[in-house]
């Protein structure tokens, strides 16, 4: 006959609870993608589907749709840091979803005119080539985690897009705002990449 303690009790509860939270910020960034993909049909498809709509309360929506997605991303990394949640589907779905919201919310906002082309052209540029550089630094063995310059891009961008897609005062200056920050954040990473070449 097996006896089982409060103490082993309390262990398997935390362990059967901490495994379906496993999945918790897979879930979230899934729930991201969608919300990344309806944002930018709301950006684009207005004259098509929503034309009986007034166009402020387009961009209400589309800004709560945002700033529910910005949400679930935050949850998403605070669940897998603070409760041992990450897993190898996370590690894409995450910054995968990351970045259909911010790339669909920037070039939603250049078709509508709101956002400065190039000031979009040079912040994809940069995401794209970190990217890029990141993959390579994993398979070197180098590290890739987020500089504070990296996160402090991160907060810049998010709220510039939400000013933007209000079409509130000074959205175009947080937007530069934001490319700035953007590549310096990309600088630090090639500073870091060529100091571990160079020794």
């Amino acid at each position: 006959m097996s006896i089982v303690t409060k103490d082993g009790m309390k262990l398997y509860k935390y362990n059967l609870w901490r495994k379906k939270l496993k999945n918790v910020p897979n879930i979230l960034a899934f729930l991201r993608l969608l919300l990344a993909f309806l944002m930018f049909f709301f950006l684009v498809n207005r004259e098509a589907f929503f034309n009986n709509i007034h166009s402020s309360w387009l961009d209400y929506f589309a800004a709560l749709i945002f700033v529910i997605a910005s949400i679930t991303d935050f949850f998403d990394g605070y669940i897998a840091r603070n409760f041992d949640a990450s897993s190898k589907l996370g590690e894409i779905l995450d910054p995968l979803a990351d970045k259909m919201l911010t790339l669909g919310a920037f070039l939603g906002l250049v078709y509508l005119h709101r956002a400065n082309a190039w000031a979009i052209y040079l912040i994809l540029v940069r995401e794209f080539f970190i990217t890029a550089l990141r993959i390579a630094m994993v398979q070197e063995g180098l590290s890739v985690k987020a500089s504070f310059a990296g996160k402090v891009k991160t907060v810049s961008q998010m709220g510039a897009i939400g000013f933007l897609l209000m079409n509130w005062p000074c959205a175009n200056c947080l937007l530069w705002i934001a490319v700035i920050l953007t590549l310096y954040s990309g600088y630090e990473y090639v500073k870091v990449y060529v100091k571990a070449h160079n020794g």
